[in-house]
């Protein structure tokens, strides 16, 4: 330990250097993993939105629509089943155009309420929609011609938004992994061979340790303590430079304006706060890791004479 902290204090430019790459590398990182959380975010707020939404006919009887509701609700993929009456449909058209004077004019002008009730149903899993659909097309194909009940279902266009969503945040999830294996591997590289130079320095020493008799472990471990010194500065640095990124701008880490400014606001400064312990082990684990391996790879070549 003792010779590991001279080490670390005697070459102090290499270990400066060694801890800015690391700094940069876990920093990168960090926003991976924290654009990653927002995707998984977004994707699960907009899944928890997106349902199907069963239109049924004006003149559809409450009793048959009753009877309809309860053989979905049994389904074993349905997690619930909201009804929306033609009452309720009719006072939330009239609130989202009472400002469109013409809209609600036509509407007086009718004389009669236009909109027929629905069913909101959501799957227990998003996987499960396409077989909720599939027993929906397949009654509504079974009603008699001449008394409908179900006018139209409109789950395909739900599913085309939610795999469109699926499919881009696929591909952000694959980006993101592949750009954290190659932060990884460079500041790997960069390691070892700042490892290297600092090793080369003390070859003579190394050599002549070797010489009169100590041990691998004995020659090795100051510099596996001045890598677990260099990452474990670069990873604390780093979660003290998340805080005020976080507090100042923390959009810098959401990929996609799924939601308005409010939603976004505090975001990931609370995921931050309160998944704090595995932000640590990743970051500073990480950068302790790579930087202790780094060390004990580099070291290895000069234990022989």
């Amino acid at each position: 330990m003792r010779a590991g902290f001279v080490g670390f204090w005697r070459n102090a430019f290499i270990s400066f250097t060694s801890i800015i790459v690391m700094v940069v590398a876990l920093f990168v990182i960090a926003s991976t993993l924290f654009n990653s959380y927002s995707l998984e975010s977004a994707l699960a707020d907009f899944q928890d939105r997106v349902d199907i939404n069963l239109y049924f006919v004006v003149d559809a009887k409450p009793e048959t629509i009753d009877a309809l509701k309860s053989e979905i609700e049994a389904l074993p993929e349905v997690a619930s089943v909201e009804l929306t009456t033609r009452e309720q449909a009719l006072q939330e058209f009239r609130e989202r155009h009472k400002d469109d004077e013409l809209i609600l004019q036509g509407l007086e002008q009718l004389g009669e309420n236009p909109l027929g009730a629905s069913l909101a149903i959501r799957a227990r899993e998003t996987q499960q929609y396409e077989g909720i659909s599939n027993f929906l097309n397949e009654r509504q194909s079974k009603e008699t011609v001449g008394t409908p009940l179900i006018d139209r279902v409109n789950y395909q266009k739900n599913k085309d938004a939610i795999n469109r969503l699926t499919d881009l945040i696929n591909t952000e999830r694959r980006q993101n992994e592949i750009i954290s294996l190659l932060l990884i591997l460079v500041a790997a590289f960069v390691m070892f061979n700042t490892v290297k130079l600092a090793i080369y320095n003390s070859r003579e020493e190394i050599a002549v340790m070797r010489l009169v008799g100590a041990s691998n472990y004995y020659i090795t471990m100051p510099f596996v303590i001045v890598g677990v010194m260099q990452g474990l500065i670069a990873g604390v640095l780093v979660l003290l430079l998340l805080y005020p990124v976080l507090i100042w701008d923390e959009t810098l880490f959401y990929p996609f304006p799924f939601f308005n400014d409010a939603s976004v606001q505090a975001f990931l400064f609370d995921y931050f706060i309160t998944e704090f312990a595995t932000i640590f082990v990743v970051i500073v684990g990480g950068g302790v890791l790579i930087s202790a391996i780094s060390s004990f790879l580099a070291v290895r070549k000069y234990l022989y004479v």
